[in-house]
């Protein structure tokens, strides 16, 4: 038996999120994902503005990489994985948001 839960999150974005696909998986259960993305201002407004880029590493023992960044710009094009395109953030909007590392110990 499957059990489908939904919730809403509210991130000030200009426009709903747009469902990218739609795609039936196991016995007739419909998945359905979307791309959320923060737009036209910094989504670091006040944490060590002092830094060039905000980047933190979180050391795990189980990981099958050696290094996993994960997305914080919330622009990432293989959200939620990292794929750099905070750099362009940063520069349009002067923000300093950088990756989460994942670092296997």
């Amino acid at each position: 038996m499957a059990t489908t839960v939904g919730f809403g999150l509210s991130f000030g974005l200009s426009s709903p999120p747009k469902p990218l696909r739609t795609s039936t998986v196991g016995s007739g259960v419909t998945r359905r994902m979307v791309a959320v993305r923060a737009e036209g201002s910094a989504i670091n407004p006040e944490i060590r503005k002092t830094e060039d880029k905000v980047v933190d590493s979180v050391v795990v023992t189980e990981l099958a990489k050696p290094l996993t960044a994960y997305c914080r710009c919330w622009r990432s094009g293989t959200f939620p994985l990292c794929d750099g395109s905070h750099v362009k953030h940063n520069k349009a909007t002067g923000d300093n948001v950088g990756p989460l590392l994942l670092k296997k110990q």
